[in-house]
């Protein structure tokens, strides 16, 4: 069986990444197409230093930093890439690579980690961020999105089956293309975090600073509350604009290396998570380490944080805003935790368990054909 792999574009190793290196340990001889490849040589052990396919935007000038800039391009590229030699294809999707090309006696499954966000539900809150709201680049880039919109959901009907990466965007695909579709879970690396059930007397958050991850929120609130301890780890655009908010009881450590990260996360009473995320996977590797979360109710975090049933992994507050986050940091601290169980709890999202659930899909469709 002849096997390809599509990826929207590799230009570093992220979360749409992680799930793409465990489809190449499913299928080692698979190949590999993207609509650019920049990734660095040291980069490519991910991949198996595999050749990549690419499209014509590689070549197109600046394309190495600029590459976003030709989204209006990728719709019109990836349909360029001839992958009618293939019995099985897979997409790994989040912007253009579910819009390959396939054949009726093709298998086209697409793993989607979101419909393309900026031309669908969250179109109006990145137009915002990126004051694209008025004058003519706005109405240039309302108009993009509109032509996005039409070929996104045409080209969903050359999917023969999709797999989200929550039921959270399971929901998003039966809007945007009026589909159903599998939930499998991405997988997180959670060996790399072990259990510590010493906990000390801090909070910790850790994110990149950018307005969607809401860390200003997380640092008002504990701003206002004087008496806790509260942990910072990141870096990004709005770092300054937090670092003015920080009061004494808040440690601002910028970014940090992945063990000095680890071995926070381990030590923290709580982790503090206020994004709404696809599914969001720091709060999976907190709760490795047996770390309870505190988490925005909303998203991926109703599926990955346990707040009720016979064991608790942590605690919702369902607003974003500072006095919900005030709130649930004080119910928390009424609360007991095991620390083994919530270990436990984060080990469902294995790379092992996501490799098993996606081949026996895979060959459970491919029966049916």
């Amino acid at each position: 069986m002849k096997v390809c792999i599509i990826h929207d574009w590799l230009v570093t190793y992220a979360g749409a990444e992680k799930v793409l290196e465990e489809l190449l340990k499913i299928y080692p001889k698979a190949d590999l197409y993207s609509t650019v490849d920049f990734l660095d040589k040291n980069q490519r052990s991910f991949i198996m230093n595999k050749e990549v396919e690419t499209t014509f935007i590689q070549k197109l000038p600046f394309a190495k930093k600029k590459y976003r800039q030709y989204l209006p391009l990728m719709p019109f590229a990836i349909e360029q890439l001839n992958v009618s030699s293939y019995d099985l294809v897979i997409t790994s999707s989040h912007a253009v690579a579910k819009g390959i090309i396939t054949g009726p006696d093709q298998l086209h499954i697409s793993y989607v980690h979101s419909p393309i966000r900026y031309a669908w539900d969250l179109q109006h809150q990145y137009f915002k961020e990126a004051n694209l709201e008025k004058g003519l680049k706005g109405l240039i880039a309302k108009l993009i999105m509109h032509y996005m919109r039409i070929w996104d959901y045409r080209t969903a009907h050359g999917v023969n089956y999709f797999i989200s990466n929550s039921n959270f965007i399971g929901k998003r695909i039966k809007k945007v293309y009026g589909r159903e579709s599998e939930t499998i879970y991405p997988p997180v690396d959670v060996s790399s975090f072990s259990l510590c059930t010493e906990k000390e007397d801090y909070y910790l958050t850790a994110s990149r600073m950018v307005p969607y991850k809401k860390m200003d929120l997380i640092v008002e609130a504990f701003a206002q509350t004087p008496e806790k301890t509260l942990i910072v780890i990141g870096d990004g655009p709005d770092y300054k604009k937090i670092e003015q908010k920080a009061t004494d009881n808040i440690k601002l450590l910028g970014y940090q290396p992945f063990d000095k990260l680890v071995s926070y996360m381990q030590r923290a009473k709580a982790f503090v998570f206020a994004a709404e995320e696809d599914f969001g996977i720091t709060p999976v590797e907190a709760q490795a380490c047996g770390t309870p979360v505190i988490a925005y109710g909303k998203g991926g975090s109703l599926e990955t944080v346990k707040n009720e049933g016979e064991f608790k992994t942590g605690k919702y507050f369902y607003k974003q805003d500072v006095l919900s986050i005030k709130k649930a940091v004080e119910e928390f601290e009424q609360e007991n935790y095991n620390y083994e169980k919530i270990r436990e709890h984060a080990l469902n999202f294995s790379p092992e368990i996501f490799r098993q659930k996606f081949s026996d899909f895979v060959n459970q469709k491919l029966e049916e054909m």
